[in-house]
Order: structure tokens, then C-alpha cells, then sequence
């Protein structure tokens, strides 16, 4: 069957480059949400607590609890709380939503300085701050976060700017309110690297840590490499003579006899269909044929055959972004730490 490796020593040298960028290992928050991008949740949360990652983050409660043993602060991004615990705290997205946090809850505030997607407004912060008291929460940490960091424009230096007024209202309010020092944090991995001098809490890294990070060359960081590769096994060959066509509607015609084999990954393990007939592997593999549900066709006769190692380059090919492609590979696919 198909299987993921994730390289442990690429994955530690991106850890290296990001904490360097922080300042402190303690400042990463590794994001590992959408089953860390693909990559697996508990084997990269299990690679980060190894190296000294201590902060992560996920999207709901149920990817929280997965990984409660390994780390001292999960922040979910889109949970109201069930079962809560000491070391999950929860956003808060939206100014009516304040009600639905039970007593006690652990919470952060999301504030919307530009993105427009969620967030109070700046201009509900006092207001938040009030209903937030008034409902018994624990208010620890105020964030936001970029829309254009990883494009060379000055809107990143605008959301800053935005974020620095949220910050001094933030904790005055918090001082008033008795909440005490707040965390506050707006970078993620594109942003990190747009800081010269990183003095946030902490930086919301993913696509960086994971090595597919995509940015224009006047911002682009050095010395990234990939964590995953996938690979796939053979299931058939045959021998086809010129003018024989292959797979669903015939798209591919030979243009000479060949071997084409059939192997284990399709489009219902994540291998997106618009590949069909429109890639080449890294050791030169042309994808033939349409790709099928779970199988897919390309002039080879190897046992196992590299899919790719780089979603970034894969990515390029079908005119999307590395997140799309590393998040379409799907849960039961095995993966093993190399």
C-alpha cells in the first residue's frame, strides 16, 4: 500500500531555522491542525516534543485532546469546549459566541485587523473584554492574523501597525479588568521571517516547519526542506504497442511501445485528479491515463515509485499551493518517521 515518510532530521533543521528567527524554542507553536497538514498528527507532535516544542496549535477540541500528552499549551482555533483541560485554551472568534463558553474557560481573543474572516473588530474590544468578565471566563491572550504576509506589499506593515493599537488597548483593559498579563502573538510563518526582530509571545508556525513554504524571492527564506514523501507500490503492469490508450476515456495515447504499471495511490487517497495525465514524478515518471479512486497508471515497471517529495513542486504543476496538496493525503495512508 501507499506510505508517507517524514523526515525527522529535515524537520529538526527547519525547527533550527524557526528558532532562530524567534529567539527561543519556547516561543514555536507548532501549528497542527488538518492532521498536521497532512503530515500526521501525533507523529509530528510526537517529533516536536522530542526537539523541545512545548506550544501548539489545532483547529478543534477533538485534535486537542489527541495530542494533550505531548504538549504544556494547545490553543484551538474553532472549538466551543466539551470537555476542557488545564492545558487547552480556546478562541474566541466572534462577539456573540462569548456566551457559549462555559464558566472558567480558558480563552484567547481573536481581533480582526485587516483579514476580514474571523475576529471581533477592533472597535468591540471593550465590549469583549466586558462580556468576557461578565461570563466568567479566564482571558489569557489577545491574537490576529496576517492576510498578505507571505506577498511582497506593504499590508503586513498595516496589520502591524493595526495590532500594536489592539495590543496597548488589549492590556489596558486587561489591567482594569484584573486578567493580568496577556499573550499576544500575530505571526505565522510567513510573517516570522517578515520580522526582522521578533519580540511577539510566541509565532504560529505550520508551512515552514513542514518545509513547503512558498515566498518571493525579496522575502524568500533559505534553507527549508521538506518533511514528506510519498510512495506508492505496484499493483500491475502490462505491455502496450503504439496507439494503445490508457485508462478512463483513453486521454493517453502511446507514441512508441511501452510498460505502463498501475500503483496504489489515486485520487480517493489525495493524489488530486488534475494531475491525470499532466505529471512527472521526481525521477522522471510520467503520470499517463486518467487517475482512478485508488490507483493510478505511469511508464514505469518499479516496484515502488517516489510520487513526490516536495509538495511545493507537485503544487506548481497543477497551479495550486502546497497546503492544498499536503492536506488532501488522507489519514489511513501509513506513515513512518525516517
Amino acid at each position: 500500500m501507499a506510505k508517507i515518510t517524514l523526515n525527522k532530521n529535515n524537520f529538526f533543521n527547519n525547527l533550527d531555522i524557526i528558532a532562530k528567527a524567534t529567539k527561543s524554542v519556547d516561543k514555536i507553536a507548532m501549528v497542527l491542525k488538518d492532521n498536521a497538514y497532512g503530515h500526521g498528527l501525533v507523529e509530528m507532535a510526537t517529533m516536536a516534543k522530542e526537539y523541545g516544542v512545548k506550544k501548539a496549535v489545532v483547529q478543534t477540541e477533538t485534535e486537542a485532546k489527541n495530542i494533550e500528552d505531548f504538549f504544556d499549551y494547545i490553543l484551538t482555533l474553532n472549538s466551543i469546549p466539551h470537555d476542557m483541560s488545564d492545558k487547552i485554551r480556546y478562541t474566541i472568534n466572534d462577539l456573540n459566541s462569548i456566551v457559549k463558553f462555559p464558566h472558567c474557560t480558558k480563552v484567547e481573543l481573536k481581533v480582526d485587523t485587516g483579514m476580514h474572516r474571523n475576529g471581533i473588530a477592533m472597535s468591540q474590544i471593550e465590549e469583549a473584554f466586558t462580556k468576557i468578565k461578565e461570563q466568567g471566563l479566564l482571558l489569557e491572550g489577545v491574537f490576529t492574523h496576517h492576510r498578505s504576509a507571505d506577498e511582497l506589499s506593504s499590508e503586513w506593515f498595516w496589520q502591524m501597525d493595526n495590532f500594536k493599537k489592539v495590543k496597548q488597548e488589549a492590556q489596558n483593559l486587561a489591567d482594569k479588568h484584573g486578567f493580568g498579563t496577556l499573550r499576544f502573538h500575530s505571526s505565522n510563518s510567513a510573517a516570522l521571517f517578515r520580522n526582522s526582530d521578533f519580540d511577539e509571545d510566541m509565532a504560529r508556525v505550520g508551512i515552514a516547519a513542514y518545509g513547503c513554504m512558498n515566498l518571493p524571492d525579496a522575502i524568500k527564506v533559505e534553507g527549508l526542506k521538506p518533511v514528506l514523501s510519498l510512495y506508492a507500490n505496484k499493483i500491475s503492469s502490462r505491455e502496450l504497442t503504439k496507439g494503445e490508450r490508457v485508462g478512463y476515456g483513453g486521454i493517453f495515447e502511446t507514441d512508441e511501445n511501452c510498460v505502463v504499471s498501475n500503483y496504489d495511490f489515486g485520487y480517493g487517497d489525495g493524489f488530486l485528479r488534475v494531475c491525470s495525465n499532466n505529471y512527472t514524478t521526481p525521477d522522471a515518471k510520467q503520470s499517463v491515463g486518467r487517475i482512478s479512486m485508488d490507483n493510478s497508471s505511469f511508464i514505469c515497471e518499479d516496484e515502488e515509485i517516489l510520487i513526490f517529495d516536495d509538495a511545493g513542486e507537485i503544487a506548481k504543476v497543477v497551479k495550486t499551493i502546497s497546503y492544498e496538496v499536503l492536506t488532501s493525503l488522507k489519514p489511513s495512508i501509513r506513515r513512518e518517521i525516517v
